[in-house]
């Protein structure tokens, strides 16, 4: 970043990626209507480019562009430039990006967009060098263009950003109503096999996506369907991405995506929302396909969040950039010279012939990305004259060192601002980890991350906000926030048994209805009625980067239904799912956690009421968090048997409904639980399937009835 400048208009600003660029020559202007009103009065073209702060291609563009004096004249000159942080306006982000891609066919970050004073788009692309080379036009001779454009005729230039901006905004607000069948889930998971990378896992070819949500669509699939080929893609990626560089082997966490097919090549950015995602998918595929190995995967991915990503509040930073001093993975690899002189020359030999590590090196510059691709424990032994466990203690030992070594290494810049809906997820993830693996420390986490949230991150009229950085929350929450936060609150009663969880997960959901929901067409808007009004309000199912809000809202409201018995969730449920259900039939597989709520709505569903008796929890007073001293309800899932955490059940829902006030304070939320109790100093529990319940058993028995509707998926 150019300190010799005298800072621009985003110096003001929170956003890591404006302050970023606060010293640029560039006159930028913050996302306002200063800048419109600017535009407006000079008659300018505006230039918008939006990225984030942990994106490489904009460190780049930044570099090579934005700190240029002789870019920055022109700039200034002939447009009003605007800078966005996609992660702080994703409204700003969804309009532009789909403007890029109608025009170009594709997208990406940095985006570059050229608008009218009214803010229609024009013309649009990504990343652009100065000077125009390798067939791609130089951002100097594009700038010259569009000026020259404008200055011809911009009047012409405005009806076309106009009549681009209605077709564009028209097709954003729609929606397809329809039906989802048992034939639109085969469909998808059809189309995902056709493109399934039969030899390393993952789908299509370069660049690969962890894409978690096509996972846990696959295991449910695969529960519904019986068909194995579900379970060997979902164990075929997971193994590819757990032995590639995109796993970070010495500090843990995954990268956002892998630049080759084998998984090897990270693009070295870690975002909050792949590894939360990726906790719960494989938590999920540990209790369907019974490895061992993804229990730990998902132990090691939280151990890295709360390490690295925590604040001390108790919220969630957002990301860690790809670049460190400039360059790129930096930070990540290794030369065989410096793994031997951390390790010693034995080690380091066990070490480098592991992980790959070679003098020619698989990166830039003779480095290596750690990979156990080609990883052969066995054959590696018998070469060394070793036995394969002495490999796996020098291995790890090794891997201790080295993390401590890398420590000392300038680290990558981290993206300190806490986003509520990436929040949301980290909350569900860590709540589901306390379920499955029994870890109450996980729970103490998630409760206080949601505490934070619910404190910090909303007004005094209990709209939910978007941001919070450097003391100041901000920006109206969208759609994300409301239905990804509901989501972590729900797993988090299902986790801990605290009820005032439900309480707040349904008071949100009730400010969803009132501020996103479209009553004439059905679906909701990412932005609220009460946001800042764009050429259009966009609407959408499709699951990218992350599940959409609607799909993720589409699975609360089925939860609340079940959890609550109220049927006016189900029916606002069923009126979400139909909103979308034309435009999934035409690709399904673009909108698998769509159909992963779709699923839990076919059934059957499965609602277990684990009524227990009044327990002291000691070294858990719950201070500071909702309910107040947690004597009952904290940590129950906890304690239940493993074999049961263990069970895959992705239509269940966990209700605890513990003895005594606590009890009764689930029962005025949940009243169909009522009667639901403990019989002599016993838990009981009460298993209910298709809207019939069975008589109350003990975990032992209950076991045996869980175990028949979840386990026996795979084949040994």
């Amino acid at each position: 970043m150019t300190t010799t400048n005298k800072p621009n208009r985003l110096a003001r600003e929170k956003s890591p990626y404006l302050l970023q660029h606060a010293y640029n020559p560039v006159d930028w202007f913050p996302w306002s209507e200063e800048a419109f009103e600017k535009a407006k009065k000079e008659n300018k073209p505006i230039f918008l480019s939006i990225g984030y702060s942990t994106c490489h291609w904009c460190h780049v563009m930044e570099r090579e562009s934005f700190e240029d004096p002789e870019v920055a004249e022109l700039l200034n000159r002939h447009f009003v430039a605007i800078k966005v942080d996609r992660e702080e306006r994703p409204d700003v982000d969804h309009l532009y990006m789909a403007a890029c891609q109608a025009l170009t066919g594709q997208g990406g970050w940095p985006l570059t967009v050229f608008l009218t004073p009214e803010k229609e788009p024009f013309y649009a692309g990504t990343y652009f060098p100065k000077r125009s080379r390798y067939g791609r036009p130089g951002l100097m001779e594009l700038l010259t263009r569009v000026a020259q454009l404008w200055e011809k005729g911009a009047d012409r230039v405005k009806d076309a950003g106009r009549h681009l901006a209605g077709q564009i905004g028209e097709a954003l607000g729609r929606t397809a109503q329809g039906e989802v069948d048992a034939g639109t889930l085969t469909r998808a998971f059809e189309q995902l096999l056709a493109s399934y990378d039969h030899t390393f896992g993952g789908f299509g070819q370069a660049p690969k996506f962890p894409r978690p949500h096509d996972l846990l669509f696959l295991l449910r699939y695969g529960v519904r369907s019986g068909r194995r080929e579900a379970f060997d893609m979902v164990q075929g990626t997971l193994e590819g991405m757990r032995r590639g560089g995109i796993w970070d082997h010495v500090g843990f966490g995954f990268a956002r995506y892998s630049t080759d097919r084998r998984w090897l090549i990270p693009h070295f950015e870690k975002m909050l929302y792949d590894n939360a995602l990726l906790v719960l998918t494989y938590l999920e595929a540990y209790q369907a396909l019974g490895d061992q190995r993804w229990a730990q995967t998902a132990r090691e991915i939280v151990t890295y969040v709360r390490r690295e990503m925590t604040d001390p509040g108790g919220g969630f930073y957002s990301a860690e950039d790809a670049d460190s001093e400039g360059e790129e993975g930096k930070f990540y690899v290794w030369t065989p010279q410096e793994i031997t002189e951390a390790v010693g020359p034995e080690d380091g030999e066990v070490l480098c012939r592991y992980f790959g590590v070679t003098e020619e090196g698989n990166f830039e510059g003779g480095r290596s990305v750690l990979n156990e691709i080609d990883t052969d424990v066995d054959l590696l032994a018998r070469e060394l004259g070793m036995t394969p466990e002495e490999i796996d203690r020098k291995v790890r030992r090794g891997l201790e060192i080295l993390r401590s070594v890398r420590d000392r290494r300038v680290h990558p810049h981290k993206d300190d601002k806490i986003l509520t809906a990436w929040n949301g997820l980290m909350i569900a993830a860590l709540a589901r980890g306390a379920r499955v693996l029994g870890d109450a420390d996980y729970l103490v986490s998630a409760r206080r991350a949601a505490e934070w949230l619910w404190r910090t991150l909303r007004q005094g009229d209990g709209r939910l906000l978007a941001r919070y950085r450097d003391g100041e929350a901000g920006i109206l929450g969208y759609l994300d926030d409301y239905a990804f936060y509901i989501w972590g609150l729900l797993e988090l009663y299902q986790a801990g048994g605290d009820v005032a969880w439900l309480r707040r997960a349904i008071r949100l959901a009730q400010d969803v209805r009132t501020l996103f929901w479209d009553e004439n067409e059905g679906g909701c808007f990412l932005t609220g009625s009460d946001a800042e009004a764009l050429w259009s309000r966009p609407k959408t199912a499709e699951d990218g980067a992350l599940p959409s809000g609607n799909s993720v809202l589409a699975l609360d409201l089925l939860w609340l239904g079940r959890l609550t018995g109220d049927p006016a969730w189900e029916r606002w449920a069923e009126a979400q799912l139909r909103a979308f259900a034309g435009a999934v039939s035409r690709y399904p597989a673009g909108y698998t956690f769509f159909l992963t709520a779709w699923d839990f709505a076919v059934g059957p569903s499965e609602e277990i009421v684990v009524a227990e008796p009044v327990r002291d929890e000691a070294g858990d007073s719950g201070e500071g968090f909702v309910g107040g001293p947690q004597a009952q309800g904290s940590f129950a899932a906890a304690r239940w048997p493993a074999e049961v955490r263990r069970l895959y059940l992705p239509r269940a829902l966990w209700v605890v409904r513990p003895d005594g006030a606590e009890g009764d304070r689930v029962s005025e939320v949940l009243p169909w639980v009522s009667g639901h109790r403990s019989k002599g100093g016993e838990t009981q529990v009460y298993i209910c399937r298709g809207n019939a319940c069975e008589r109350p058993v003990l975990w032992a028995e209950a076991l045996q009835r869980l175990q028949s509707i979840g386990s026996g998926f795979v084949e040994e």
